[in-house]
């Protein structure tokens, strides 16, 4: 029936669990994969902390809120930006390659956050970061529910 709640069922759960313990590299994948979708939610929560210690490295930001609200918000402007162009790299390279180039971006964005000498390359890493983070976000989720099995799909994802 549609739109009823169907009553659960512990050995479809212990069945979805022994399988996924059977086959270790998809549970290696999942967990590899599933980091992508972490670090959307770890970044924006490292920057509230981290902005504190920005204000004190840049006596610019400590007087400009404009320049905090633009730190903390590139990031999710590149996210923005990183989801739409990841779906089209997902289409033209491939899930993997799409990983690896978000991973780059994410690398690439903090390299330069670390050895930013002032607010402006700060901002440029953020927009990396966000586009990294983009991509996997829209990346991670669809290669998993790919290299799954059907059965342990949806509890894989």
């Amino acid at each position: 029936m549609e739109g009823a709640i169907h009553p659960t069922d512990a050995s479809a759960f212990r069945d979805c669990f022994s399988l996924a313990w059977r086959n270790p590299y998809v549970l290696r994948l999942a967990f590899s994969a599933g980091i992508g979708g972490l670090l959307f939610g770890y970044d924006t929560g490292v920057i509230s902390g981290a902005l504190l210690y920005i204000r004190d490295d840049f006596k610019s930001v400590d007087k400009s809120t404009v320049l905090q609200e633009s730190i903390v918000s590139m990031a999710v402007a590149g996210a923005i930006i990183g989801a739409a162009v990841g779906g089209w790299l997902n289409d033209r390279f491939g899930r993997r390659s799409a990983i690896l180039i978000a991973d780059f971006l994410f690398f690439i964005g903090a390299v330069l956050m670390a050895a930013a000498p002032n607010p402006a390359l700060l901002i440029v890493g953020r927009i990396f970061v966000g586009l990294g983070v983009g991509m996997a976000s829209m990346t991670s989720p669809l290669y998993i529910s790919e290299a799954s099995p059907a059965k342990i799909r949806g509890a894989l994802v």
